[in-house]
């Protein structure tokens, strides 16, 4: 099945593999929760046991740098794509309403990032991640 939008997330290349996998999980929900229509429908097993619903289309997932990381951001906020981000503050901190404190505690140009998801026009998404490596 083709879809005419696509769904990346960029993680920085550094981090420990649990670390990835956290900033994965979190930039994938973003987009489930702030993305209309991006959701599929609920599983059901052949024994009648439901499942939730899943994100309908492939999810791409990339390695890069900080500087990277940021032109990603600066590029689909430039288009009017819908982004996501994952500072290192929010490592440290224990909830939702720290972790959006401390991204609105640094300038856009400043955060520093270790993830980012991008959703929109296949192409324009294509173009923003012109470049980067698919995580191995």
């Amino acid at each position: 099945m083709r879809f005419d939008t696509k769904i990346g997330i960029v993680v920085r290349a550094d981090l420990a593999a649990w670390q990835k996998l956290n900033v994965t999980a979190f930039l994938s929900s973003a987009v489930a929760g702030g993305v209309p229509g991006v959701m599929g429908e609920p599983y059901e097993d052949g024994a009648g046991n439901s499942y939730l619903p899943m994100i309908r289309q492939p999810v791409l997932v990339y390695v890069a740098d900080l500087a990277e990381l940021r032109g990603v951001r600066e590029k689909a906020v430039g288009r009017g794509m819908d982004v996501a981000v994952y500072i290192e503050e929010m490592f440290k901190t224990g909830h939702d309403a720290d972790n959006r404190a401390a991204v609105r505690a640094a300038e856009a140009d400043e955060l520093a990032l270790v993830g980012v998801a991008i959703h929109g026009p296949k192409n324009g998404v294509d173009k923003v991640l012109k470049g980067l490596s698919l995580h191995p």
